[in-house]
């Protein structure tokens, strides 16, 4: 996504790179030290690639991001600090703190803790209404940027409420599920509701990005059953979600980017008629399209009906008006695709060319990564239940 870069180049690439290692960091570190900084760390390259190579009101969708993710990372902290102090031995060790903290004397209620920890992740997944950072800087981000974010920053809200929301707080996850299912049915209709107002063809990715994170919260809400009973079906679910949107969406703003660079216009009533100029990039957008949709046989599927099927039995009409955003979801991706690729042929984009060799070989791998887990799940879903197996269990042993 990067190939077309020609402003302070060796710039642009240290802190992609920069930006990369941190969010690296962030998804191995065992310590909340580390963790903490990696999660900070990741706001500096991000900061200067949309301010500096962003387009449109870069600066301020670049400050906007840093404030509302400052803001997080500040609750965060106070909730971190407060487990160190809780904790006798002090220690950062984020593998003994599910014990630990049953057994502990919190200086604060738990209730509050939890909520410090769970709204920074809600902003940086994001979560009605401290989403509205994410349109902007997705819109004025670069395209790698934009697929960094689409594909592994949102990430790091739903790894954390998973990782420490869920695993560090089993009670306290289990009294306020019904809650995060109530934010997720919101995210999840208020997201493609205002989808389909969209004329812009990133922002339109954008806001469905806030639509699908709802799926998210509802599998993660899903783990304790009516009768108390705990099922690991929704949060594998959730984590599966995590990752096929991050490889739809990061392949949808791959292509938006391609497809801006080559007819230089993102406004979608001024396109129309690609499919025969562009032939590769048209059909990998249609079939990226559908696996937003959740068309079987692509991974969207799998990881929806994984939190559908999980979810239905604890939550019936949260479920039911979830499953109903998947009709908007068709109505705007299905819009999009008659707007942007088909129609009459639009004269001045008569000369333009599809994509060069070297600008397919991502976009091919993507799409084959969004076949194969929609054909083959437990390729990696048996990875993603072997991780949540011990969470399960320690919500199981306090319901």
């Amino acid at each position: 996504a990067s190939w077309g870069i020609q402003h302070r180049v060796r710039e642009y690439f240290i802190w992609l790179l920069v930006l990369q290692t941190a969010v690296m960091g962030v998804f191995t570190s065992l310590d909340f030290v580390l963790f903490f900084l990696f999660w900070e760390l990741e706001l500096i390259p991000m900061f200067f690639l949309i301010s500096i190579w962003g387009s449109g009101r870069k600066e301020y969708s670049a400050m906007k991001f840093l404030v509302f993710t400052i803001l997080g990372g500040a609750l965060m902290l106070v909730g971190i600090l407060a487990l160190f102090f809780s904790t006798d031995p002090h220690t950062f060790d984020m593998t003994a703190y599910p014990e630990a903290i049953q057994s502990a004397s919190l200086i604060m209620p738990i209730g509050f803790i939890f909520t410090l920890f769970f709204v920074g992740f809600a902003i940086k997944l994001p979560v009605w209404p401290l989403h509205t950072w994410l349109p902007d800087a997705h819109t004025d981000a670069p395209t790698a940027g934009s697929v960094m974010l689409a594909g592994v920053l949102l990430k790091m809200g739903g790894y954390g409420m998973i990782r420490v929301s869920a695993g560090m707080f089993p009670g306290v996850i289990s009294d306020v599920a019904w809650l995060l299912a109530i934010a997720g049915v919101i995210n999840v209709l208020y997201g493609a509701i205002i989808t389909l107002r969209q004329t812009d063809l990133k922002r339109l990715i954008a806001f469905s990005s806030i639509s699908h994170m709802g799926f998210v919260l509802i599998g993660i809400s899903s783990v304790v059953g009516a009768a108390g009973t705990v099922s690991p079906l929704g949060l594998a679910g959730a984590s599966l979600q995590m990752f096929t949107h991050g490889t739809i969406t990061g392949l949808l703003f791959l292509l938006a980017g391609m497809i801006y660079d080559k007819i230089h216009t993102r406004y979608i009533p001024d396109m129309g008629g690609l499919a025969t100029r562009m032939p590769f990039l048209s059909t990998a957008l249609l079939l990226a399209g559908l696996a937003s949709l959740g068309l079987p046989g692509t991974s969207g599927f799998v990881s929806e009906i994984q939190i559908f099927l999980g979810a239905f039995p604890v939550w019936n009409w949260f479920t039911a008006f979830a499953a109903f955003g998947i009709v908007l979801t068709a109505g705007y991706i299905l819009w999009m695709i008659q707007r942007t690729i088909f129609g009459p042929q639009i004269k001045r984009f008569q000369s333009v060319e599809d994509a060069t060799t070297m600008e397919m070989i991502p976009v091919t791998v993507l799409i084959i990564s969004v076949l194969i887990v929609g054909i083959y799940p437990s390729v990696i879903s048996d990875v993603f239940t072997s991780g949540i197996e011990p969470i399960v269990q320690s919500i199981q042993k306090v319901t």
